[in-house]
């Protein structure tokens, strides 16, 4: 897995100051993305011991809430397999810190890909906030809180786990 960049104290990807990982490669192709070079799996630098090595180092301090994953996208077969050892040491290491995710795919699609990819439903469990659906171009909405377009969704994935159900994510 390749990765695009990350940012260091970041806050506009999740509630508090965040580490935010860019993954290389993504197939939805939403029209004025933001990120479009991302789109390339091969884009970017290859994610190896040493890149989780340094975002447990930039995990560590109590002023960082938590990490997010965009891209590209983080739902991404590929992607999938290469983050698994991202939320497991983000959760094992870091509980107190949260995890958000932003995916094109809605959280229907990804409940579906759980029967189809073997990594899936293992991903959800460790993700809290999930802000799903494509970026559509025709509905950005620049007042709208951590999204791009009004079809997008923020949702607290144990909740929605737990009740079988969509549960939108409420601010503390």
């Amino acid at each position: 897995m390749n990765y695009a960049s990350i940012k260091n104290c970041d806050v506009a990807n999740g509630i508090g100051i965040r580490i935010s990982l860019f993954v290389s490669g993504c197939r939805h192709k939403c029209k004025n993305c933001f990120n479009q070079e991302a789109w390339d799996f091969t884009y970017g630098e290859e994610f190896t011991e040493e890149t989780l090595d340094k975002l447990r180092t930039l995990l560590a301090p109590s002023y960082i809430h938590g990490l997010s994953l965009l891209g590209g996208e983080p739902m991404e077969k590929e992607n999938q397999e290469g983050l698994l050892p991202v939320y497991r040491m983000v959760k094992n290491e870091f509980p107190e810190k949260t995890i958000w995710c932003y995916s094109g795919f809605t959280f229907e699609q990804l409940l579906a890909m759980c029967d189809i990819l073997p990594h899936t439903r293992e991903i959800l469990s460790y993700i809290d906030v999930l802000v799903d659906g494509k970026f559509v171009e025709e509905l950005k909405d620049i007042s709208l809180r951590f999204r791009g377009s009004s079809n997008q969704r923020i949702i607290d994935v144990r909740k929605s786990l737990e009740s079988n159900t969509v549960v939108e994510w409420k601010e503390d």
